[in-house]
């Protein structure tokens, strides 16, 4: 590969500086896998090919020859978890486990005048977003000894030894500049890495890590990215090729076939849920016992979360006393899964709503009515143990929908709960700076990103709202200029993180603003702000908002506080006389409405992917291998394949949210499935308990069998 034109290096683990291993939460992803070592999955990294453009790269990327021990993979959790299977990661396969006890769940389902016991199972998708991962990394103006440092890698890769090599560049560069050359990148010089992951800060500790520098030394700029639904939390691309451009010495841009993104980066997690839930004569949920698996894939990602999120709404938003709950994330040698819109919630959801239906059979009462009978109310506890003191609207929602469930003879209801924030236990912070530019613009800085969800126009509106100042004065960012390190773009916490944090650097630069206007003696038009703005230019204004400290998953206290807050919706799916949806409702509430468009366009996003991992999408793996690599094939629906939608917007104020706006980027999905397997019930009479539901009458009707590719 080195010997073809253009190629100016070929990259392994042997060049990586720092640390090879990468992770949010733990480490144990390699950058590179290294020669001698293990892969885990069809999309680990053995090399990157540096070349003057991408035909070269790809070109010469094909001439490398691997030499593989071929092993038989491990691909599902049972298999993982037996005591002779072969061991992933040193520590073994499970990387985690959840638990919460509460009452007497034994006792209670002894009691109880019915118990529905079953197992659901769920799938991996892919999310799909439009733009694949992609970076560009730019060091500082290589100094004197650019070429010397190509020649000695390429030397070095071709086995010249390094003593004869030197000589020979020492010649070659006595003659060329009749003087010895230098390092090509200063001690002090500053890496700038345009990525599109869902927090540069993280991004920029992960690849300075990589590299054996200090934070300090890279800078790190959003590039808004085309979607990403939680898939562009990890690492993919950008620790590579922040590498690759240290070690040519110049600008080097990496982006991916959609192929190599499906193969890379992590997925939803396919779960398996085991219920028991018991209820009164009444139908009023006694007991809930919970036993929940998830496919970790590879590595940890964020999975651990992803299934202690799981067990945290495996009762979903109903009151129960008594529950006993195990949620545990195994290592497979499957593709990782990890951060996906609904973070487990989804999963979550499908199982608890199933069972409700089929309780509600057993009661002798109609869906929306066991739901009416048992959701959470102000004052009752959450499935975490957390009491919810504030207002909510999910009885509003109920009703909202109550005469078009009960009016269509094919309807399907469930309900929703999806927390706000990380929570459980782990900080939840907002920052956002204001720099006044010499123009008299202001530059709005987040640490959290934009990714097609419109966080920077809300967090513009917000700043308008606080200021008194005209839209046009203001440009979002999201870099790592300003020490504003938020976090993830996560847990549907974007609007109130990042609101909360303008409005308090807002207020610090209204005092200024009114100083200086009257100072000025500037009427507000537009050019009069610019000049009073000028005025203050160089002046920069920080604000943070920190949530209160909440408790782990589990924690024994008697109160426990696991979230900020959540979203509540009850969705409503009318099948046609065909079995094809005719009509989906969803009912939110969503605190406030702070721009109708982007809201709209959230739920309705929701929905549609909801949609699809009720009926279509999956990711099929043979072996470890993918089967469904390319869009046609993961099933996902297109735009005419989308029924009516209705949105119910129900607006109950959150007190410690940003003007009682709630986040609403996941629970727009998390009641989808288990709604549209509620009408299939209706329609079909008999219960599913398996996603994707690919040979119900609704899936036909979309053309399922031309949108998979399953072996």
């Amino acid at each position: 590969a080195l010997a073809m034109p253009g190629v100016l290096r070929v990259v392994t683990a042997a060049d990586v500086p720092g640390n090879r291993h990468v992770g949010l939460i733990t480490p144990d992803w390699p950058v590179f896998v290294a020669e001698g070592e293990e892969t885990r999955y069809v999309g680990d990294v053995l090399a990157f090919v540096v070349a003057t453009d991408l035909l070269a790269a790809r070109d010469a990327a094909e001439r490398i020859e691997v030499d593989y021990e071929v092993r038989t993979p491990v691909t599902t959790p049972d298999d993982a978890m037996r005591p002779d299977a072969p061991k992933i990661h040193p520590g073994g396969n499970l990387l985690s486990r959840s638990t919460l006890a509460r009452g007497d769940v034994s006792g209670a389902l002894a009691r109880s005048a019915h118990v529905i016991e079953d197992v659901w199972q769920t799938q991996c998708i892919e999310h799909l977003y439009l733009e694949p991962e992609a970076c560009i990394a730019a060091p500082p103006a290589p100094q004197e000894g650019t070429e010397h440092r190509a020649q000695e890698t390429k030397e070095r890769h071709e086995g010249v030894p390094a003593k004869a090599g030197n000589a020979r560049r020492r010649e070659a560069g006595q003659a060329a500049r009749g003087a010895e050359t230098h390092d090509v990148i200063s001690p002090m010089a500053r890496l700038r890495v345009y990525s599109q992951g869902q927090g540069v800060f993280d991004d920029r500790r992960q690849v300075a890590s990589v590299l054996g520098w200090p934070v300090e030394r890279v800078q790190v700029d959003l590039v808004s990215n085309g979607g990403a639904f939680g898939g562009k939390e990890d690492l993919s691309v950008q620790a590579q090729t922040a590498l690759c451009a240290v070690l040519v010495g110049r600008p080097v841009k990496c982006v991916l076939t959609r192929e190599q993104s499906m193969r890379l980066h992590p997925k939803r997690h396919p779960v398996r849920i085991a219920l028991k839930v018991g209820c009164d004569k009444e139908g009023r949920l006694t007991a809930v016992r919970a036993r929940i698996v998830g496919d970790k894939g590879a590595y940890a990602s964020v999975g651990a979360k992803v299934l202690e999120r799981a067990a945290g709404h495996a009762i979903g938003p109903y009151r129960c006393d008594h529950v006993d709950i195990e949620s545990l994330a195994v290592y497979t040698n499957n593709p990782p899964n990890g951060a996906m819109r609904g973070f487990g919630a989804n999963q979550a959801a499908y199982a608890i709503e199933g069972a409700m239906d089929r309780l509600a059979e057993r009661v002798g009462i109609d869906g929306w009515e066991i739901r009416w009978r048992n959701i959470l109310r102000q004052g009752d506890r959450f499935c975490t143990g957390q009491r919810l003191t504030k207002p909510f609207g999910l009885e509003q929602t109920l009703l909202a929908v109550r005469d078009a469930y009960r009016g269509a003879k094919y309807a399907g209801i469930a309900c929703g709960i999806k927390n706000v924030g990380i929570g459980n236990g782990l900080p939840e912070i907002g920052r956002a700076s204001l720099t006044i530019e010499p123009d008299g613009t202001i530059t709005l800085r987040t640490g959290h990103t934009e990714m097609g969800q419109g966080l920077f126009t809300v967090a513009i509106q917000a700043a308008i709202e606080e200021t008194g100042l005209p839209a046009e004065l203001f440009r979002a960012a999201c870099d790592t200029s300003d020490p504003l390190d938020s976090g993830q773009t996560t847990g549907s916490r974007g609007t109130v993180l990042t609101c909360h944090a303008v409005i308090d650097a807002c207020r610090k630069l209204k005092v200024d603003l009114e100083a200086e206007a009257t100072k000025r003696r500037s009427d507000e038009a537009t050019k009069g702000w610019r000049r009073v703005l000028r005025g203050l230019a160089g002046r920069k204004y920080v604000g943070e908002w920190e949530c209160y400290k909440t408790d782990k998953f589990g924690a024994d206290v008697p109160e426990p506080k696991t979230h900020l807050t959540y979203g509540f919706a009850t969705q409503v799916c009318i099948l046609d006389e065909n079995g094809r949806i005719r009509k989906f409702i969803a009912a939110h509430d969503v605190g406030r409405v702070m721009n109708p468009t982007l809201l709209e366009g959230q739920l309705e996003g929701s929905i549609h992917m909801g949609l699809g991992y009720a009926l279509t999408e999956e990711m099929v793996y043979h072996q470890g291998r993918l089967v469904t690599d390319d869009v046609k094939s993961c099933g996902v629906l297109r735009a005419h394949h989308m029924p009516e939608i209705e949105l119910i917007l129900i607006e109950v104020p959150d007190p410690e949210c940003p003007y009682g706006a709630r986040g609403v980027a996941e629970i727009g999905l998390v009641p989808t499935a288990p709604a549209v397997a509620g009408a299939l019930a209706k329609f079909e009479g008999r219960h599913r308990n398996r996603l994707p539901m690919r040979d119900s009458a609704a899936a036909r009707a979309m053309g399922a069998k031309d949108m998979t590719k399953v072996r």
